[in-house]
C-alpha cells in the first residue's frame, strides 16, 4: 500500500497537475483574502481571523477537488492498467485508500502556505495576538474533512467511468447538490419542522458549523460516514469487476 501511496503522490508532483491545484488555489484565496475588497478581504471586514480562507475554499474545492480526483481510477482504466493493478497483493481496500490518502495528501500540501496567514493575521490584531487559534484550527480540521468528503465523492465518480472528463462532470455537480442542494430545499420552508432535517443531511449545515470553530463530535461522524459511504460504493464497483 505504501509504495502505491507513494507512487501516486510522485505522479501528482511530477506532472502540472498538482502544481496547477496548489497554484490556484493559493493564488485565489490569496487575492480574495488581502487584495480584492471583499468581505473576505482581511483588511475590508477589519476582522482578525481568518474566516474568508474557509469561506473562499469550500467553492475552490467543488471544482479543483474533482479535477484532481478525476484520473485515480479512470486513467487506469484507459490505460488498460486496471486489471494489473487488481492483480497485485493489495486488497482492494489497500488500493482505495492509497489513493484516497495521495489525495488528500496534496490537498494539505496546498493548505500549508495558508498558515502564514495565522501569522500575518496575528501580528494585525489590535492588540497584537488578538486572534481565536482555537477557533482557527478547528476551522482548518473542517477544511480537511471537507476536502476529504469531496475527495471519496471524486474518487467514486472517476471509479465508474474510464473518461477523466466524464468522471469531473460527474464528481463536480455531485459535490454541489450534496453541500447546497438540502440547504437548497430548506430554503422554501414547504417541509414544516421535516425541513430542518434535510437541511442536516446536507454538507453546507455540518461545515459551517465546524469551520467557526465549533468542534461537534456529529459534525466529525457526518463527514466520515460520507467518506466511508463513497470510498465502500467505490469498492462494491472494483468488487463487482472480478464476478
Amino acid at each position: 500500500m505504501l509504495s502505491l501511496y507513494l507512487k501516486e503522490i510522485k505522479s501528482y508532483l511530477s506532472s502540472a497537475l498538482g502544481y496547477i491545484f496548489i497554484g490556484v488555489f493559493l493564488v485565489v484565496t490569496g487575492l480574495f483574502i488581502w487584495v480584492f475588497p471583499n468581505i473576505n478581504n482581511v483588511f475590508f471586514s477589519g476582522l482578525a481571523d481568518l474566516q474568508g480562507l474557509f469561506n473562499i475554499s469550500k467553492f475552490l474545492f467543488l471544482f479543483l477537488v474533482p479535477a484532481i480526483t478525476m484520473r485515480t481510477f479512470a486513467e487506469e482504466r484507459r490505460q488498460g492498467t486496471m486489471e494489473l493493478l487488481l492483480t497485485k497483493p493489495l486488497s482492494d481496500t489497500q488500493i482505495i485508500l492509497a489513493k484516497f490518502l495521495s489525495c488528500l495528501t496534496l490537498l494539505i500540501i496546498s493548505l500549508l502556505p495558508t498558515l502564514f496567514y495565522i501569522l500575518s493575521v496575528y501580528n494585525l490584531g489590535n492588540p497584537i495576538g488578538n486572534i481565536d487559534m482555537g477557533s482557527t484550527w478547528g476551522s482548518y480540521l473542517g477544511l480537511v474533512l471537507l476536502g476529504s468528503t469531496f475527495i471519496a465523492i471524486g474518487i467514486f465518480a472517476s471509479g465508474i467511468t474510464s473518461n477523466q472528463i466524464i468522471a469531473f462532470i460527474l464528481a463536480a455537480p455531485l459535490c454541489f447538490i450534496l453541500y447546497f442542494g438540502f440547504d437548497f430545499i430548506y430554503s422554501f420552508d414547504a417541509l414544516g419542522s421535516f425541513g430542518y432535517f434535510v437541511k442536516t443531511i446536507g454538507i453546507d449545515h455540518h461545515y459551517t458549523a465546524i469551520s467557526r470553530g465549533v468542534i461537534d463530535s456529529r459534525d466529525i461522524i457526518y463527514f466520515l460516514s460520507i467518506i466511508f459511504i463513497f470510498l465502500f460504493g467505490i469498492r462494491i464497483v472494483l468488487v463487482s469487476r472480478k464476478w
